[in-house]
């Protein structure tokens, strides 16, 4: 077992190509893959082949990996190093992931168990060990683009409009129809209330106490922190049943004083240069958390501007959505487009912002992609602004929704009801697609911590529902086409 890592870095030294420079100052050199695999020469020990017609076989093929190969290894410098896994592993392992909604670690063991996994993954042979640690999955989410996931989307539905025939193309070049939406995808953070959020903050800073301490010389005595006194203190109003707002305040002012002593005596030791980057980003967490939580016990307000509701998701803001029984949600809000049920991932942001916004961009997207401008726009009301009808009226483009202004004395016509109901109608699948995408996929509670993560699990998400898509849709234009081939074979029988 000793010699396994020592073959592996002698491996790496002689070994030329790209390398990548990780967290821990360890290169690591990139290692090019046979991305496209013609045959199913896949061998097993036990003997037999694979399937042809198995998901992952068909779904390796309709994944144009080489084209973005050079890509993800123009992030590795040209050095030596220890041996890197190919793209195709990287993005594979989070799809497979994704696909059958497992985590880190259950994801490492079906591929091991899985000869279909691994040939999704390009593998030449059936491996009875696990490929890769479970902990190299944060670091394919880390290296992999936003901008190239967005790019691969493209190029997936690209190449499946390109694949079909003309008699199956649901998009004829007269424009087409266009569907818009805003969601939020909920963050794995707890509820927050300003007394959990202080003692968190004031945890941090007690740690970051110690730390500095023990790297100090520790002339004299040690600060004290009162942490018992502040932990009872937050215990006495989080187990509360019924909690008034004279005792909520009192006990929010209790932890501001412990959190003022605490950073003061942080800021007296000094030394911070000492402290991880980890500690550092908590520290500057908690300053932050200390400033916003005493501007508004001061000022006597429940908000204030860029709030942080969680100390290890800084980044993460409430979102008011306004919907029964979810008032406010925790996480990133997207802007998202479907075009011919396909979903695309126009704009995803952690502050909140008016969706309204995003229209123009959605629609010169759409005409990027697509050569045209859309026929029709289905959207809620909220799109349905000055600026935006404004902006579909010079294009020729019809926007749905009821005019601005005043209705008619006379009321509104039957056909012109009939319309709305039908744009309502046609507008659905756009919500479809968002509850797909959280209740069968992991939209419903995103469990990345930071924002890139959480940013490439989102896409991810959405590049699996279109795969699923083009599969499905695969599978009825065969059926379809075998029931005309059946069809034609009778009638020529009948008639001769």
């Amino acid at each position: 077992m000793l010699f396994k890592p020592l073959l592996y870095f002698c491996k790496g030294i002689f070994c030329k190509g790209f390398s990548f420079i990780s967290e821990k100052g360890l290169q690591i050199v990139y290692q090019n893959s046979d991305s496209e695999q013609l045959e199913i020469e896949f061998f097993l020990p036990f003997g037999g082949h694979l399937k042809g017609d198995n998901r992952w076989v068909v779904l390796a093929h309709k994944i144009p990996w080489h084209e973005f190969e050079s890509e993800y290894a123009s992030q590795f410098s040209q050095s030596q190093g220890a041996p890197s896994l190919s793209f195709r592993i990287a993005l594979g392992a989070l799809i497979i992931k994704e696909r059958m909604t497992l985590s880190d670690e259950e994801t490492v063991e079906v591929i091991e168990e899985s000869p279909y996994l691994q040939y999704f993954l390009g593998f030449k042979e059936f491996q009875q060990e696990r490929p890769f640690h479970s902990s190299m999955m944060t670091h394919f989410r880390k290296r992999i683009t936003s901008e190239l996931l967005a790019r691969l989307n493209d190029r997936i539905v690209q190449q499946y409009r390109e694949t079909k025939d003309d008699s199956d193309r649901d998009f004829t070049g007269d424009g087409g129809t266009l569907i818009v939406d805003a969601t939020c995808t909920p963050a794995d953070v707890r509820f927050p209330t300003d007394i959990s959020l202080l003692n968190e903050a004031r945890e941090h800073c007690e740690k970051i106490i110690d730390t500095l301490w023990d790297n100090s010389e520790k002339t004299g005595v040690k600060p004290r922190t009162y942490r018992r006194n502040a932990r009872k203190a937050y215990l006495n109003e989080a187990r509360s049943k019924r909690s008034s707002a004279a005792k909520r305040r009192k006990a929010i002012r209790k932890q501001l004083n412990f959190i003022r002593r605490d950073l003061a005596t942080i800021e007296a030791l000094g030394m911070i240069d000492t402290l991880s980057s980890k500690q550092y980003r908590q520290l500057l967490v908690a300053s932050e958390v200390y400033r916003q939580q005493f501007e508004m016990f001061k000022e006597r307000k429940h908000s204030v501007a860029d709030r942080i509701v969680s100390c290890s998701q800084p980044q993460v803001r409430p979102i008011v959505r306004g919907k029964a029984g979810k008032q406010t949600e925790f996480g990133a809000k997207i802007s998202a487009s479907v075009v011919d049920g396909f979903t695309y991932l126009d704009r995803i942001s952690f502050d909140s912002y008016n969706e309204s916004e995003d229209l123009p961009s959605q629609i010169e997207a759409y005409k990027k992609r697509y050569g045209v401008y859309p026929k029709k726009v289905l959207a809620d009301q909220i799109y349905a602004t000055r600026k935006n009808r404004k902006y579909c009226k010079e294009r020729g483009i019809v926007l749905s929704g009821k005019p601005l202004g005043r209705p008619p004395k006379d009321g509104y016509s039957d056909e012109q009801k009939e319309e709305w109901r039908q744009n309502e109608c046609e507008r659905v699948p756009v919500e479809g697609k968002f509850g797909q995408l959280k209740r069968k996929y992991s939209l419903g509670r995103v469990m990345a911590k930071l924002a890139h993560t959480s940013e490439i699990v989102i896409r991810i998400a959405i590049l699996v529902v279109n795969l699923a898509k083009i599969h499905c849709l695969q599978i009825f234009f065969y059926i379809q086409r075998l029931i005309n081939r059946l069809f034609s074979f009778y009638g020529r029988l009948l008639f001769q």
